[in-house]
């Protein structure tokens, strides 16, 4: 049997992680002296590479102040990890459905806006570094939706896009899923909107993780 590739987002899919975001993009715009973003619109940008979720926030601000904000963001994200603060917590029921996967011989990858250091610490949390074959981040690719983070996915686990879906809450990761021609789940639980993943072109919509796991054992 052909191996089939599942390549997860992470924050709004695997993890909701927004709390923890939320407090470090404010703390990060409140130590530059900048207006506050709309909370709103900080949900909005997860996903994308901090570069590019700063230049939307704040494209007004001078290069300058735009670097602070992202070396404030990340110390403030790190601070907030070394105290052991930080709540990164695992949907209901992605657990036991990433294990799931695992033992039936699903190959496993994660593509994700999180740097190399905040992917690891955040599977390692959970328990679950061991089950991917491939960690794809912003630290090494452009932000989605540009499709390099699911080529090298590809790559490395030596799949055909043909045999790959790419499952995510946002339309970053549909419309990066269609960049390279994988097929695409959104996830109704994350931080766009079904119509939003609906209206970019998800092969398919599920709303909790039965139906995720029911879609994958059906087209697997």
């Amino acid at each position: 049997m052909t191996a089939k590739l599942a390549v997860f987002d992470c924050d709004g899919t695997l993890v909701d992680g927004q709390a923890d975001v939320l407090w470090a993009m404010a703390r990060a715009f409140d130590q530059a002296d900048q207006p506050q973003p709309d909370p709103a619109r900080v949900r909005r940008m997860v996903g994308l590479s901090l570069p590019v979720a700063i230049r939307a926030l704040a494209p007004e601000a001078a290069d300058n102040i735009q670097r602070d904000l992202i070396e404030f963001y990340k110390a403030a994200f790190r601070g907030r990890r070394e105290q052991g603060l930080l709540e990164e917590p695992l949907y209901e029921g992605i657990h036991d459905l990433l294990h799931s996967l695992h033992r039936e011989g699903w190959l496993l990858a994660v593509a994700t806006g999180k740097s190399d250091r905040g992917l690891q610490a955040c599977l390692a949390s959970h328990g679950l570094s061991e089950l991917f074959i491939s960690l794809q981040t912003a630290d090494r690719h452009p932000s989605k939706p540009h499709p390099a983070m699911l080529e090298a996915a590809l790559f490395e686990a030596g799949v055909d896009a043909s045999d790959a879906v790419m499952i995510g809450d946002t339309s970053y990761d549909i419309l990066m899923g269609q960049s390279a021609h994988v097929r695409t789940i959104g996830v109704a639980w994350g931080y766009h909107s079904p119509a939003e993943l609906s209206s970019n072109g998800a092969n398919v919509i599920v709303d909790d993780v039965d139906a995720l796991r029911t879609e994958l054992e059906r087209w697997g």
